[in-house]
């Protein structure tokens, strides 16, 4: 199942924040289906999947979302365009659909997962003092993003995460807000245009000494 040190080393140097996409190339269905299989399967606090991925492939939405972008082309070159959401409010309705979820998958009595459900309860509903439910629900999402650019560097498929965004535009155009999400980045997905210079750039990272620390 596992791959070898070389080929994830290689792909993740490979992999870089692509800026020019070739607007021909389309990522094929079966390596789509796989990266959609990867955001789905990301981690999340709980298990909580506080999470909503908007892909986003109809070319008059990708146009109406570009000026909400900074006019970057990525949004309308790439193959496919990813709009990473968090929930707006977490609460114990998100527990309840969990905690059934759980029972429906592992074929386990409901019941038997109260005590579990009672320690999630506590956590959004009674946050420690300062803790930002939504700050912690961005931060999951990120970590959905984080296994989705490294699945798709594993696949050869580019991606340029972004947060030069307007996102409550997104939000607007996506109507998010009425089903209690909002924006807080976007991903698109795609193959790079031959002539993207940075393509070429050597990548830039601190010493490994300088950012990793063995105590």
């Amino acid at each position: 199942m596992a791959g070898t040190t070389r080929e994830l080393l290689d792909a993740l140097s490979w992999r870089y924040a692509t800026k020019k996409f070739d607007p021909s190339r389309a990522i094929p269905d079966g390596t789509w289906t796989a990266l959609e299989r990867a955001l789905v399967l990301a981690p999340s606090s709980f298990g909580l999947q506080p999470w909503r991925f908007v892909v986003v492939t109809d070319k008059s939405t990708r146009e109406a979302l570009l000026p909400h972008s900074w006019n970057q082309t990525q949004v309308v070159d790439a193959s496919h365009l990813v709009v990473f959401a968090a929930r707006t409010t977490v609460n114990a309705d998100d527990v309840k659909r969990h905690l059934d979820r759980i029972a429906e998958v592992r074929g386990v009595p409901r019941a038997s997962l109260d005590a579990y459900g009672s320690m999630m309860l506590g956590f959004v509903e009674k946050p420690a003092p300062g803790f930002d439910l939504g700050g912690w629900a961005a931060r999951q999402v990120y970590i959905a993003l984080g296994q989705f650019m490294a699945s798709a560097a594993l696949l050869g498929v580019d991606t340029c995460p972004m947060e030069g965004i307007d996102a409550a535009a997104y939000d607007r155009v996506l109507g998010l807000p009425a089903q209690g999400y909002r924006t807080w980045c976007v991903c698109p997905a795609g193959y790079r245009a031959p002539d993207d210079p940075y393509a070429a750039q050597p990548k830039v990272r601190y010493p490994h000494e300088m950012v990793l620390r063995r105590v």
